[in-house]
Formats: C-alpha cells, structure tokens, sequence
C-alpha cells in the first residue's frame, strides 16, 4: 500500500482488497444485484482492482479490465457510505487513469447511470457513434442495462 495523506492507502494488490467489503456494497448496487460471492471473486481475480484504505479499512474500490495499451473499461467503481462526499471517487479515478501501466491506454470507456458528471471531469463523455458499438447481453445484464 502507497500512503497518500491523512492515514488514507491507496493499493492495486489483489491481496489487500475486502472481498467482503467489495461483495456487501456491489450486492446492494443497481449493477451487482444478481451477482454471487463466487463471481464476484473470479471478477476480483481477472481485472486489475485499485482500492482506497482508511486505517486499514476498504473505503472505496474499482477494477479495469484492460489489455493495457489500446483499451480498458472501468467499472465497479464505489466510495462506502460513511466516505461518500470528501473526495475519494475523485481521488481514487485520478489514481487509476494515472496509474503507470494504464496512463497511456488509448481509449477508455464504462456504463454509468447516476455519475456522468463525475467522469466529465476525467475527461469522459457520452459515446459519440453509439451506432459503431454493439453489445450482447445475457438474461441477467438485460435486467440491468436495458
């Protein structure tokens, strides 16, 4: 874990994330509703996930999935209840997009229902030619996306 400032970590560790903490707050999410304990493990195992510390405590995660040059997709991305409005979804964006292995990625992209205005700070906008994107949802992400 990197130190950042007032007892807050930041770490890209697969070993130091709370799957307990992440599985809780993504459970009670509108995106991870449906989703198990086991999935969101596996989920865990094949992204690179980021998270903030408090403490030692879990306060605010994300993953990227990504190949690390041309493309990656941000997604999970939360800040606890009791850390919600300091900052530290803004914190923990800067630390990912910066993030030396993921700086240079040529296009980013991830689905937002309530924090367009967040990501516009990032530099991230709404999908320009949505008729080039195509999608292929199973049962489940239907009753999410659609």
């Amino acid at each position: 874990m990197i130190a950042l400032e007032n007892n807050i970590y930041f770490s890209s560790e697969a070993n130091d994330m709370d799957l307990d903490v992440i599985y809780s707050f993504v459970k009670n999410s509108y995106w991870g509703k449906s989703r198990t304990l086991e999935e969101q493990k596996i989920a865990l195992e094949n992204t690179i996930n980021f998270g903030l510390f408090h403490n030692e405590n879990q306060i605010a995660y994300a993953r990227v999935m990504t190949d690390k040059v041309f493309f990656a997709y941000l997604l999970d991305v939360f800040v606890t209840e009791a850390y919600q409005g300091q900052g530290y979804s803004k914190l923990l964006i800067n630390k990912i997009l910066n993030f030396p292995e993921l700086k240079n990625i040529d296009k980013w992209m991830l689905a937002t229902k309530d924090a367009h205005k967040l990501y516009e700070k990032f530099g991230f906008n709404i999908v320009k030619s949505p008729e080039k994107l195509m999608e292929k949802l199973s049962q489940r992400a239907k009753i999410i996306y659609e």
